[in-house]
């Protein structure tokens, strides 16, 4: 990371995407666009107003995850202002001091009418603001790649933040430095069952659901069939719930299978340019997160990366003498 004590530091927030994906970690996939008739029809109906609860983002986790980087000169949110699901966060934004930027929904480009708007703001402000350091997108969509390689090459330092799951890849590869928002100091870490793709598996019903339980109803044996149907609609949703369980450990272990990867890379690269073989823990991490932007020991379960470092004891070797944090690849032949 660079210095953050002098930093300037600039926030955009592709709000939309944030939301939505959130709300999608949240309920399931593709949660979003079953609900999105039924937010926009009445989002104070008490079913959709608690999944809408459930799913609230915490914009102030992600301003004070910026702010750690520096003094943020300017902060701004795009998004369609007028949408319910949109409107209940304007206080919120107000409050921290966000510019909220308009995007009408009308016109053929409302696709990527904020990515376009969101970038060409950006581009313009590292011009205009000679002394900014940092610029924080907050999204994760795959069409701020170009946006985040140009800031790189104007020289600032580039942080990304996305929804575990929703983010390209592409982009967390972009970036400096890549946060989920899942991991933000401040924000309710989900049940395990929810970590893989996110999903509630109770909740709303979706609009399938229940238009199939009203067809069967109006059959002239519909009060029996649809009685029947329950037991077996049960049993599915329970092995969803037992798949995606199972499916969620799996991903965790890959994921801690592909960190222990990265730590003997970075050992191998740093140690190179090293003959005594001990390195700072700091020095090790630095190359790690130039490797993996999006990595990060607190999402991995660990209080400290000293704390990392000795859960892959089989691969590394630690030394703490004072306030120093020594490691070494392992001699495998040992």
């Amino acid at each position: 990371m660079t210095e953050t004590q002098n930093g300037r530091v600039a926030v955009y927030l592709d709000f939309d995407n944030i939301v939505l994906s959130w709300y999608d970690r949240v309920h399931g996939r593709n949660s979003f666009a079953r609900d999105r008739q039924r937010i926009a029809d009445d989002p104070t109906d008490a079913e959709i107003a608690g999944r809408l609860q459930a799913a609230v983002v915490d914009v102030g986790a992600i301003i004070d995850y910026a702010s750690s980087f520096g003094t943020l000169v300017l902060t701004r949110a795009y998004a369609d202002w007028s949408s319910p699901i949109n409107a209940e966060y304007r206080s919120q934004l107000v409050a921290r001091a966000v510019d909220l930027v308009q995007l009408f929904p009308a016109a053929a480009y409302a696709k990527n009418g904020a990515d376009i708007r969101l970038a060409v703001d950006t581009v313009e402000d590292m011009f205009r603001l000679d002394d900014l350091t940092h610029v924080v997108i907050v999204a994760g969509d795959s069409d701020y790649v170009p946006l985040a390689q140009r800031c790189k090459r104007l020289g600032r330092y580039v942080v990304g933040v996305g929804v575990a799951g929703s983010t390209a890849k592409a982009l967390t590869a972009a970036c400096d430095e890549f946060a989920s928002y899942d991991s933000l100091p401040g924000v309710k870490a989900l049940p395990l069952e929810q970590r893989r793709v996110g999903g509630t598996t109770g909740g709303v019903a979706t609009a399938g659901s229940e238009k199939s339980d009203e067809e069967v109803a109006k059959t002239g044996r519909g009060s029996r069939r649809a009685s029947a149907s329950r037991p077996d609609r049960a049993q599915r949703a329970a092995d969803q719930v037992d798949a995606e369980t199972v499916e969620a450990a799996e991903d965790i272990e890959e994921r801690d299978t592909e960190m222990t990867g990265l730590l003997i890379r970075a050992l191998w690269l740093t140690q190179d340019k090293d003959d005594e073989g001990w390195l700072h823990s700091s020095v090790v991490k630095q190359q790690m997160r130039r490797m993996d932007p999006s990595f990060n020991e607190k999402a991995l379960g660990f209080r400290s990366f000293s704390a990392f470092l000795k859960s892959r004891s089989e691969v590394a070797e630690l030394e703490e003498s004072g306030h120093e944090r020594l490691v070494r690849l392992r001699d495998q032949n040992a």
